[in-house]
C-alpha cells in the first residue's frame, strides 16, 4: 500500500538518495548532485517547511518525493508563496500518477498553512496538468541572473482563489549558494 507523509527522521537520508539517483538517470551526475545539494541547502535555511517535505512511501521505500517551501520575490510574499523543487519519482515507478498525488496533497497542506500560490520552474508538459500557468503573465518574471529554455518554463498557480492577486516582481535564486555556482 501506497501512503503519502510529511518529512521523518528515518527518511531523510533515503529522499536524498532517491532525489540524485532520479536526476542522475534522467539528466546526468551533476545534476543529480546539484539536485541533492539543493535539497540540503534548502532544509538548512529558514525557508524549509518539514510538513512540506512529501514522501510516497510503500513497503518502507521512499518511491516519491516533493518539496515545497517558503520562496520570495524581491524578498516578500514567503508568507503567501511557495516553491515546489524538486519532484523526483523512482524511475521503475513514473507514469503511475505519484507525483500528481504529492503535488496536489502539497496544494492542499500550503493552503491550509495560509499559502496563497505555488510557483515551479521546469517543463510545462509535466506541470500544466497541475494548474501550473506562465508566470510572466502574472507580472513575476525570471530576474537576469536565471537562465530558462524558455520563459513558460517559469510558473504560478494559485492555492486558493485570488493567490497571486499583488505579486509580482523578479525571480531571484540567489539565496540558495548550490543554484549560483558556476
Amino acid at each position: 500500500m501506497r501512503t503519502i507523509t510529511s518529512m521523518k527522521p528515518e527518511y531523510l537520508l533515503p529522499s536524498l538518495e532517491l532525489v540524485e539517483q532520479v536526476f542522475t538517470e534522467h539528466e546526468n551526475a551533476e545534476e543529480g548532485r546539484t539536485v541533492r545539494a539543493l535539497v540540503e541547502e534548502i532544509r538548512s535555511k529558514k525557508y524549509y517547511l518539514p510538513e512540506l517535505e512529501l514522501l510516497m512511501i510503500e513497503d518502507g521505500e521512499v518511491i516519491g518525493y516533493v518539496m515545497f517551501s517558503r520562496f520570495h520575490v524581491e524578498g516578500k510574499y514567503e508568507d503567501r508563496l511557495v516553491l515546489l523543487s524538486p519532484a523526483a519519482v523512482k524511475t521503475n515507478c513514473q507514469r503511475q500518477g505519484i507525483s500528481r498525488e504529492l503535488i496536489e496533497y502539497g496544494f492542499k497542506k500550503a493552503a491550509e498553512m495560509g499559502f496563497t500560490a505555488a510557483m515551479v520552474e521546469g517543463n510545462p508538459a509535466n506541470y500544466r496538468p497541475r494548474g501550473f500557468q506562465t508566470s510572466a503573465n502574472f507580472g513575476i518574471v525570471a530576474g537576469p541572473n536565471i537562465h530558462l529554455p524558455h520563459e513558460d518554463c517559469l510558473m504560478v498557480t494559485e492555492l486558493v482563489p485570488g493567490g497571486l492577486v499583488g505579486i509580482t516582481g523578479e525571480v531571484d535564486y540567489s539565496f540558495y549558494e548550490v543554484l549560483t555556482q558556476e
